[in-house]
């Protein structure tokens, strides 16, 4: 299969490489670019443990190509991978809550968690647990019962609004 030049931005970087035209967005994240957060857990958009953010948007990276975030006329989306969701050098609030509250069992999902969950605080600051519970519908996880991850999630929503409170 003839390999085409693409471009895509990813965590405010660009990059150009050569991929198959079939080549999966996880496959060229992880083997092509090395950023191995996001894991391949099903194949079949069933898990959401390779839920990175494309303009924002928890997408499954498992079933969408990347030629899809190819740069074209209009430019290319912005793919965010968990790696990325870091501001100015320090962890993310939720990155830093899911540590502090043991939010994480075996860890395998919990990239895509993070990424579902910087997209729903980027959207709404302040979620009702029914948010929360709807965004995080498609994520799933093998080990825990979802306690620490709702702490882990409440503290980060906490943390993002004292710090909106102190820069107002």
């Amino acid at each position: 299969m003839t390999k085409e030049l693409i471009e895509l931005r990813v965590n405010g970087r660009k990059y150009e490489l050569a991929t198959e035209p079939n080549a999966l967005l996880l496959d060229v994240l992880r083997q092509d670019l090395q950023l191995t957060g996001s894991k391949r857990g099903c194949d079949d958009s069933s898990c959401g443990a390779c839920t990175v953010l494309v303009d924002g948007v928890p997408t499954l990276s498992c079933t969408m190509l990347a030629l899809s975030c190819a740069s074209d006329e209009r430019g290319a989306p912005e793919v965010t991978t968990v790696e990325g969701i870091a501001e100015h050098g320090a962890l993310a609030a939720i990155q830093k809550a899911y540590g502090d509250w043991g939010g994480a069992q075996c860890g395998y999902c919990t990239p895509g968690f993070m990424v579902t969950v910087k997209a729903l605080l980027d959207n709404n600051p302040e979620p009702t647990d029914e948010d929360i519970r709807g965004a995080l519908s498609g994520n799933l996880c093998r080990c825990t019962g979802y306690t620490q991850m709702y702490q882990a999630i409440k503290a980060a929503i906490a943390a993002e609004v004292s710090s909106t409170s102190r820069t107002k």
